[in-house]
Formats: C-alpha cells, sequence, structure tokens
C-alpha cells in the first residue's frame, strides 16, 4: 500500500468515528463569549458519567476478574498512546501513596516511553511491535491483567499491548470510546464509553479522557477495595509519607476506632505508623507483634482479621 492510499484509509477510517465526528453546530464557537463556551464544555462533560453508567455491569465483570488474578499476586498494567497513556500513567502513580502497594504491582505504558508523558513521541502510537517490546519486559503471567486504553479503539499501540497480553495467557480488557472497535474485540473484556463526537473536532483529551479517568478511578479503586486495601471507605493503607499523609493516618485511625489522640499516637508508634496494624492493636487489644500477624494471616483484610482476633 502506498503511503497516499494509507493516509486516504486511514483519513475514511477517523471520518467513521463517533469521536472524530465534526458538528457544524459549533462551527462558530470562537466567537462566542467566554462564560458560554464554558457553558457548553460543562453541558458537554455532565454526560460523561451517564456514558459510563451504561457500561457498568461490564466494568464490574471485569474488576472482578482483576481482583481475583491480583490477590494471587499478579500485576495491573496500563497500556495507552497520548492522552490515554498519561492517564494510566497517572491512575497507577496514585495507587502506591493511596493503597501502599508495591509500585511494579500497577504499572502504566506510555507509546514512546516517558519522554512520551510531556512530549509527543512521533509515530510511537502507530506500533504493535513497541507494545510487544514494552511488554515483553515485564514477563507477563496468567495472573497479570493488561488494560489496552484508546478513544478511538483502533490505536495499533493499544490493540498491540493487549494482542500481546492475551497471547501470554494474561487478562485483557480493552477500553474505548467508539462503539464497534477493534481494542474491545482483541480483549476478554471490552469496554466502550460511547461520549459522542467532542466540542473540539476529534480532541479526544476532553470527554473521551473524562470517561477514560473515571473507568480507571473505578478499576483500581475497586478492585483495592477487593484486596483488603480499605476499611469501609477509610484508605487504611494509605502511606504515611508526609506531614498531610500522617495527619490523614491519625484521622483514618480515629474515624474507625474512636480513639482519643494519645491512644492513637502510641499505636500508630507502637505499629511503625501502619495504620491498618494500628487499628487493629486499639480494637482487638493486641500488640505490635499480633496484629502484624493476624493481618498477615488474613491477607491483609483488615474486617477478616477482626473477625480472627476475637
Amino acid at each position: 500500500m502506498t503511503s497516499t492510499s494509507h493516509s486516504r484509509d486511514l483519513r475514511t477510517e477517523l471520518e467513521s468515528l463517533t469521536t472524530e465526528a465534526f458538528r457544524p453546530e459549533l462551527a462558530d464557537i470562537d466567537r462566542l463569549p467566554t462564560l458560554d463556551i464554558a457553558r457548553l464544555m460543562n453541558g458537554e462533560d455532565a454526560t460523561v458519567a451517564g456514558a459510563v453508567a451504561a457500561r457498568l455491569p461490564g466494568i464490574a465483570a471485569a474488576i472482578d476478574a482483576v481482583a481475583e488474578r491480583m490477590a494471587r499476586g499478579g500485576r495491573l498494567v496500563y497500556a495507552g498512546a497520548g492522552t490515554a497513556g498519561r492517564l494510566g500513567i497517572l491512575d497507577a502513580s496514585e495507587c502506591p501513596p493511596t493503597f501502599n502497594t508495591d509500585p511494579s504491582r500497577v504499572v502504566g505504558l506510555i507509546a514512546g516511553g516517558p519522554d512520551a508523558v510531556v512530549t509527543s513521541v512521533e509515530g510511537a502510537e502507530d506500533s504493535r511491535d513497541l507494545a510487544r517490546t514494552d511488554l515483553e519486559a515485564l514477563a507477563l503471567t496468567p495472573d497479570d491483567t493488561v488494560v489496552g486504553i484508546s478513544a478511538s479503539g483502533r490505536t495499533p499501540y493499544a490493540v498491540g499491548a493487549v494482542e500481546h497480553a492475551r497471547a501470554r495467557g494474561c487478562l485483557t480488557i480493552g477500553l474505548a470510546c467508539n462503539p464497534g472497535s477493534p481494542l474491545a474485540a482483541a480483549a476478554d473484556h471490552g469496554i466502550e464509553i460511547v461520549v459522542g463526537p467532542e466540542l473540539l473536532t476529534g480532541s479526544t483529551r476532553l470527554k473521551s479522557g473524562t470517561a477514560q479517568k473515571l473507568v480507571l478511578n473505578m478499576i483500581s479503586t475497586i478492585t483495592m477495595i477487593r484486596l483488603g486495601k480499605t476499611y469501609g471507605n477509610l484508605m487504611v493503607d494509605v502511606r504515611a509519607s508526609n506531614d498531610k499523609l500522617r495527619a490523614r493516618s491519625h484521622r483514618i485511625v480515629a474515624l474507625a476506632t474512636g480513639a482519643g489522640d494519645k491512644e492513637i499516637e502510641e499505636a500508630l508508634t507502637a505499629t511503625d505508623g501502619e495504620v491498618k496494624n494500628a487499628i487493629l492493636t486499639i480494637l482487638a487489644g493486641v500488640d505490635g507483634p499480633t496484629a502484624a500477624r493476624l493481618l498477615e494471616e488474613s491477607g491483609g483484610h483488615l474486617r477478616a482479621a477482626l473477625a480472627a482476633s476475637g
């Protein structure tokens, strides 16, 4: 195929995508007052949660499958190009401080490597081989999950990542914003959040990006809830790595136990600042080492450790 015909085919393909559709009613948007443009954007954004809501059963099924594998020691790997890749990296990078996960457990890959987080790496998204190379560096196992992220649902890097991972026996999820996408078709779990044409034609960092962020929030957060990283709606696995998080740790122990400041400080000192362990020492009346043992035996689930202590 010549480059000219390939370019023509790609133009035809893009024109057929919902995310790339042109909206003639917005052709004079640049002439509007700023407040009117802001109202238009806000109205667009308000439709995204509804589009996600329409796909909740599929999202939940995917999350249960992820949690099952992560409970066996598997990893969660996001792979995407451009905005989609950056959103995956954002979600992955927030898991260690929020849930005290090892940085190797939730990983974000972006076409073109770390430089592509802040600059555009030309041509990287068009390479399936690049996705395979990036994933091979992780030595995937069948307990791992790979989530390909692409607004168009056709990005070769994301599709290639899912195809390679599936061939390795991994669980695969394809997150796209167009119906009938190759990415969703290539994955075990296809999640297509159809948000419709963007305010700026083809600018998929807008509604599509918001939809992807919402779904990635769900995948990581609910998976961590399933893995026992929370107690109720408290982040009991938070890592107290700065003053704000130390204060938050104290508050979480207070909310979980109702104990006074002195008792909380003593419990946190006795457990090296581990919030879960501190809660257990207070609620179960056990010492630090016993709390650590009970939590280890319960796979880190605080409710199970509390039940075992009684």
